[in-house]
């Protein structure tokens, strides 16, 4: 079953965002640690958040920074994860960061690919821009994630 089917089958039911984060967490056990909230994934965008709580705040009581990268990393690869055409896969090569403003409240970051995913014969750099806005709407960080995809391996 693809990422777009189990959270597709889980997104309505009660409690069915919480469980699809729990079961990428599970995968991927390091993203636990900032608590991840989907709220939406779709081919194209993904949107996620975290809340400001003392597990993911600095000496000076913001949301941390590698937390918030942390946060654009998790959404940033299921969204590129849910985008690509199913005979390709993906792996991060590399994220630009800027952190634009102390980072207060609820964290919410959206998602989305530079330009659309394509199948291919080689592998390509597939940008994908993250966007981590605080309640008010204020960008405070902003990513450009560089996914290398490349052609599934046979067998």
């Amino acid at each position: 079953m693809s990422i777009l089917e189990l959270y597709t089958k889980l997104a309505d039911k009660p409690l069915g965002k919480w469980l699809f984060a729990k079961l990428v967490c599970w995968k991927a056990p390091y993203f636990a640690s900032i608590t991840p909230r989907i709220e939406s994934l779709e081919p194209g965008r993904g949107v996620a958040g975290i809340a400001h709580r003392r597990r993911v705040t600095n000496h000076i009581s913001t949301v941390h920074a590698i937390a918030l990268c942390n946060l654009a990393e998790f959404i940033g690869g299921l969204t590129c994860d849910v985008s690509i055409p199913p005979a390709m896969r993906w792996i991060p090569k590399g994220m630009d960061v800027r952190y634009l403003k102390k980072a207060v409240g609820r964290m919410r970051a959206t998602a989305t690919p530079a330009f659309p995913p394509h199948a291919a014969d080689d592998g390509y750099e597939l940008p994908f821009d993250v966007v981590i806005e605080d309640p008010q709407g204020d960008a405070v960080l902003r990513a450009v994630i560089a996914m290398w995809v490349s052609p599934r391996k046979a067998g």
